[in-house]
C-alpha cells in the first residue's frame, strides 16, 4: 500500500524505480532486468519532512557545551544526522546550528544524512530570546552556547534596520538557505516570555525584503501576542512554535499564506524535565504554565484553514532519531491521520519548495521513502518510531529484511 497525496494508501502498487526517480506507480509493472523485491503486505510512505531540527544541538548542559571541541560538536551533529535518516527523516530544514559545510558533506557522500535546507544561525535582538549574554565576563554568547563559535560564522544580534540589513546578507553569503528570526520570547531563555514581542516591524519587515530579494523565505520562532501579528504583517513564511496562536492571529496567518509549524515534541519533552528537575527555575515555571495550552494551536489552525508542516525541534542528544513522534502529537492535539501524514510529507514540501519532485510516492518524484510492516493507522510507527525500511534517492538505506531476496 503507498500513500496517496490526500494521505490515504492506495494499493497494493508496484513501484519502478531509475537513477534515484520513480518511473512508474501502479498494479502489476512489468518486471524489469534491475534488482525486484516483494515488500507486498507492507505499507509504503514518502520520506518525512522534519521543517525544523538543529542536527548541532546535543543537550541543555552549558556547561557541557562550553568545554566541547568544535569538531567533536561536528562529527557528532553528522551521527545525529544519520541517525535522523534511519529514522523515516529524509528531507529536513536546519533552523540553527549546521553551516553549509555540513550539508556539502552529506551532498558529496563524505556523510550520511537527509537532504538540507540550512538557516545556518539565528537572529534576536540584544536580550531576546537566543542572546545567552554572560555577565561575569561580559561576553555575548548563542543562549545556551547551542550554535558554537567558529571563524566565519555569522552574527546572531542585531538591533535596528541597518544591522538586520547587514546580518541577513551576512548569513546569506554563509549558504541559509532561511532566515530565522526570534520574535517572541521562549521557553528555554531565561529573561524573556513566550508572549513578550522583540524585533520592531521595520526589522522584520527589512529582514524579510532582504531574504526575498535573494529568493529566500524567512522563518519565526515565535509563540503568539503583538509578535506573530507583526511577524506575519511583515510576511515571514512560517511561525515557529506557535504555543499561545489565538483565533485572530490564525485568521491573519490564513489570509497571509503563513504556514504553522506546532514543535509538539520539543514542548513535550521540555514539560517533561522541567518535571524532573532538569530546568532552571525560569525556565520550569514557564513550562508549567505553557503545559495546558500545548497542543490548542493545532486545533485553531486547522478550524482556521492555517497551513501546517512539521518540525521536531529537538536539541538534545537523547532526542533525535524519535522525528515520527510528531505525527503522534499533532494526531493527538486534533489533526485527522491522514492531515497529519500530509503534515509530514507533501506539506513539508510544500514549505520547502520542493513539492515538484519530493514528497509523493509518484512517476517523476524522487524516491525518499520508508517502509512499514504493520498497518499506520493506530500511529504506533510514529508513537515508537519503528521503521522497517527507509529509501533515499532510490538508495537503501535502511535494508527492509525481505530485500535479502531478489525477485528477479
Amino acid at each position: 500500500m503507498t500513500l496517496h497525496e490526500t494521505g490515504d494508501f492506495r494499493g497494493p502498487s508496484d513501484v519502478a524505480i531509475e537513477d534515484g526517480l520513480i518511473s512508474a506507480v501502479g498494479p502489476d509493472l512489468p518486471l524489469s532486468s534491475a534488482p525486484s523485491y516483494d515488500l507486498s503486505g507492507s505499507w509504503l510512505l514518502p520520506g518525512m519532512f522534519d521543517c525544523h531540527l538543529h542536527a548541532s544541538a546535543t543537550s541543555i548542559d552549558t556547561v557541557e557545551l562550553l568545554q566541547t571541541p568544535l569538531s567533536q560538536r561536528v562529527l557528532e551533529a553528522g551521527s545525529i544526522l544519520s541517525r535522523t535518516l534511519r529514522a523515516g527523516v529524509t528531507f529536513a530544514r536546519d533552523a540553527g546550528g549546521s553551516d553549509v559545510g555540513i550539508k556539502r558533506a552529506i551532498e558529496r557522500g563524505y556523510a550520511e544524512g537527509p537532504h538540507l535546507q540550512l538557516a545556518v544561525s539565528f537572529l534576536c535582538e540584544t536580550g531576546g530570546h537566543f542572546d545567552g549574554f554572560l555577565p561575569g565576563p561580559s561576553m555575548d554568547m548563542v543562549a545556551n552556547y547551542q550554535v558554537p563559535d567558529y571563524a566565519g560564522r555569522p552574527p546572531f544580534l542585531v538591533d535596528g534596520i541597518d544591522e538586520m540589513r547587514k546580518a541577513v546578507r551576512q548569513l546569506l553569503r554563509a549558504g541559509a538557505d532561511w532566515i530565522k528570526l526570534a520574535t517572541t520570547g521562549g521557553i528555554m531563555s531565561p529573561h524573556d516570555q513566550g508572549s513578550a514581542p522583540q524585533f520592531t516591524e521595520d526589522e522584520i519587515l527589512v529582514a524579510v525584503g532582504e531574504a526575498h530579494r535573494k529568493g529566500k523565505g524567512v522563518m519565526a520562532h515565535c509563540f503568539g501576542g503583538e509578535g506573530l501579528y507583526t511577524s506575519v504583517r511583515a510576511g515571514v513564511t512560517s511561525i515557529e512554535h506557535g504555543t499561545l496562536l489565538d483565533e485572530q492571529g490564525a485568521q491573519l496567518m490564513t489570509t497571509r499564506h503563513c504556514w504553522l509549524l506546532p514543535t509538539l515534541s520539543a514542548l513535550w519533552d521540555v514539560v517533561g524535565w522541567a518535571d524532573e528537575g532538569r530546568l532552571a527555575p525560569a525556565s520550569t515555571r514557564k513550562a508549567q504554565e505553557l503545559k495546558p495550552k500545548i497542543g490548542d494551536a493545532v486545533r485553531i489552525a486547522r478550524d482556521s484553514g492555517v497551513k501546517i508542516a512539521l518540525g521536531t525541534d529537538l536539541i538534545s542528544r537523547e532526542q533525535h532519531g524519535k522525528n515520527l513522534r510528531e505525527i503522534a502529537y499533532v494526531v493527538d492535539a486534533g489533526l485527522s491521520i491522514e492531515d497529519a501524514l500530509r503534515a509530514a510529507t507533501l506539506s513539508g514540501a510544500e514549505l520547502c519548495g520542493v513539492a515538484d519532485r519530493y514528497g509523493r510516492i509518484a512517476a517523476g518524484y524522487v524516491f525518499d521513502a520508508f517502509v512499514l510492516d504493520e498497518d499506520p493507522s493506530d500511529l504506533a510507527f510514529a508513537r515508537n518510531g519503528t521503521v522497517a525500511g527507509v529509501f533515499k534517492a532510490g538508495h537503501p538505506v535502511v535494508k527492509h529484511p525481505r530485500m535479502s531476496n531478489r525477485v528477479t
